[in-house]
């Protein structure tokens, strides 16, 4: 029976050529049959020379196809059946070529149809380096820019870019910056991008890391060049932020219409604590969108105004909505355009309110009768006032008079700052009388309000019989020599001030020489300036004394602007050394005329305090 395995080459194999090749032309035909009767051809098939078809031009090549037959050698029907097999069953190696180009042709196709599409899209979207650079001012340097769409799932990048870069490099640097950015955000609970100049597209990129954000609980966005529209990124990002407590947005030129738009977003948004805006550009009609929003807000504790253009519609506006808010507790309106009927308007809504805790004026120039009619407002608030701020409005002696009736009747006022306004001597007086009487206030600043020897004694009585006050500034006033006497020989004994404030006082030697001896004795000041009072040497060598002796409170010591030169540094140094149980933590020598040999002195008395007590001194010069 003939066999259709391959065949088995046994030894002394008998080999022939086949008639069948040499009769149809061929180079050869092999013929191997064993000993055991089995036989295997190959036959070969090539051409005699290579011819080219006009229409495949391609090369057929030799195929050797190996067959087995149990025929003799000399039969010629095996060998043609061989051959009509050979050429009715193509070769497996052929078959997987084609099943391979039939996979591989498509896909070129795909990947270069892909290519081109890509190309025509780019130049299409994409404006040339050169365009952009000869569109742009002439400044010199070429800018890149990358408008489109950017779609991708990282924060941001699906919204519409303008980001502008110089070259390539720039892109890239500021790209990975902003990725930083974005993952501070998801990170870190307090987070401070202040300054950053990222602009609207940066605030675009970055709001979406604050959607469902369930770690960042401040975020400090200010000095950004955001404008209003940029405070659209928020739009459905704030309002699903359950975590976020503080925005702030100070220093964005976001004007009106900015206001107005974040405005419309807080309302869907019950997290935010506190809302900053200073500096912002807004104005009359942003102050009225703001009030519109307090009174359906419900989280908002403080908002900050400051520094705004804010007039006496703007303050209307906002006194409407006080009586309506039950939350509020803090409103900077610092550096507005109030006035006296600002302040007048704002006091009827104050009265209505009981949520308010502070009230920021700063700068309003409200004058005598708006400090009236705002004491009368404060006097009937149902609240409860514990900090007050009427700095720098133009309040004179018979502002005073006001502010020191309501000091009278307040019990919970904690902080009052009158500074720089002219109450002078006779309003300090007021205020004196009314402290007598208050039981609640701890810090009080009457700082630039060209008070004199006499205003400061009447006031300085007062701290023998009050010791709830703890800190008090008198800055800026020409007390004198006499005036530091007064207030050195109540402070030897009495009161519990720990932070006193004697700044361009023009107290001069004398009076450094009256402070010094009254600190021997003081157990409890603990901050000390005596700034720019022209102490000098004599002066730094009078403290110099004081601090020789042992002190348990005193721990901060300025003593800048005092033309105080190395003797006075030497003396000081010398003081230092001297005091093994010096308190001093911090020491101010700014502006002073210290050369490097004063300077040396005094850093290594501090060296020298450290090897010896293990206490560290902070010298500034």
């Amino acid at each position: 029976m003939a066999s259709t395995s391959a065949a088995s080459l046994s030894t002394h194999p008998k080999i022939g050529f086949h008639p069948f090749a040499r009769k149809k032309g061929f180079d050869s035909s092999i013929l191997i049959t064993s000993s055991s009767g089995y036989s295997a051809q190959l036959v070969a098939f090539p051409q005699p020379s290579i011819s080219f078809n006009r229409k495949k031009r391609f090369a057929r090549l030799i195929n050797l196809v190996p067959r087995a037959s149990s025929s003799s050698s000399t039969g010629g029907t095996g060998g043609r059946r061989v051959y009509r097999q050979s050429q009715a069953e193509p070769a497996l190696s052929s078959v997987r070529v084609k099943e391979a180009v039939s996979m591989i042709i498509p896909a070129g196709v795909f990947v270069v149809v892909t290519f081109v599409l890509w190309k025509l899209v780019e130049k299409v979207l994409v404006p040339k380096q050169g365009n952009t650079a000869s569109s742009a001012p002439s400044s010199g340097k070429s800018k890149f820019s990358l408008p489109g769409i950017k779609w991708s799932f990282a924060p941001g990048t699906n919204m519409s870019s303008g980001l502008s870069f110089t070259d390539e490099t720039d892109r890239r640097m500021k790209k990975q910056m902003l990725n930083d950015f974005a993952k501070e955000l998801k990170s870190f609970r307090s987070v401070n991008m202040s300054g950053l100049r990222f602009g609207d597209d940066g605030l675009f990129f970055l709001a979406e890391s604050l959607a469902y954000n369930q770690i960042a609980e401040e975020v400090d966005f200010s000095a950004n060049d955001i404008t209003a529209a940029g405070l659209k990124a928020f739009d459905g990002v704030l309002q699903s932020n359950i975590v976020l407590k503080t925005l702030n947005l100070s220093g964005n030129l976001i004007g009106d219409e900015g206001a107005k738009c974040l405005c419309d977003i807080l309302l869907g948004n019950s997290s935010i604590q506190k809302l900053q805006l200073n500096s912002a550009n807004v104005g009359d009609e942003g102050a009225k969108a703001i009030a519109e929003l307090l009174k359906k807000n419900t989280s908002l504790r403080a908002i900050e105004l400051n520094n705004n253009l804010i007039d006496y519609s703007g303050f209307t506006s906002l006194a409407g909505a006080l009586p309506e808010n039950n939350t509020i507790q803090s409103i900077h309106l610092n550096g507005n355009y109030g006035g006296a009927l600002g302040a007048a308007a704002l006091a009827k809504g104050i009265e209505g309110n009981k949520s308010l805790r502070e009230l920021h004026v700063h700068g309003n120039a409200i004058g005598n009768e708006g400090v009236r009619a705002l004491m009368t407002g404060l006097s009937a608030h149902r609240g409860k006032i514990t900090l007050l701020d009427i700095s720098n409005n133009e309040i004179g002696p018979k502002g005073a008079y006001h502010v020191a009736e309501y000091i009278k009747k307040s019990k919970n006022l904690l902080w009052l700052n009158l500074y720089m306004n002219d109450i002078s001597d006779e309003g300090a007086e007021k205020v004196a009388d009314a402290l007598k009487q208050n039981r609640s206030l701890t810090a009080i600043d009457l700082g630039g309000n060209n008070i004199h020897t006499k205003g400061v004694t009447d006031v300085a009585q007062v701290l023998k019989d009050n010791s709830l006050i703890t800190s008090l500034e008198l800055g800026y006033n020409p007390i004198g020599p006499e005036g530091a006497k007064a207030l050195a020989e109540v402070l030897k004994f009495h009161g519990k001030i720990e932070i006193l404030k004697l700044g361009w006082c023009q107290i001069g030697v004398k009076g450094a020489e009256y402070i010094a001896d009254a600190l021997k004795y003081n157990t409890t000041i603990s901050t000390l300036d005596l700034r720019a009072n022209g102490l000098g040497d004599d002066g730094a060598a009078c403290l110099a004394r004081s601090l020789k002796v042992v002190n348990e409170a005193l721990t901060s010591l300025d003593l800048g602007f005092n033309e105080i030169r190395d003797k006075g540094a030497f003396a000081i140094a010398q003081a230092l050394k001297s005091n093994g149980d010096i308190t001093i933590t911090s020491m101010n020598f700014a502006s002073n005329f210290l050369t490097k040999l004063g300077q040396v002195a005094l850093t290594d008395a501090r060296d020298h305090v450290y090897e010896m007590t293990e206490k560290e001194v902070n010298i500034f010069f």
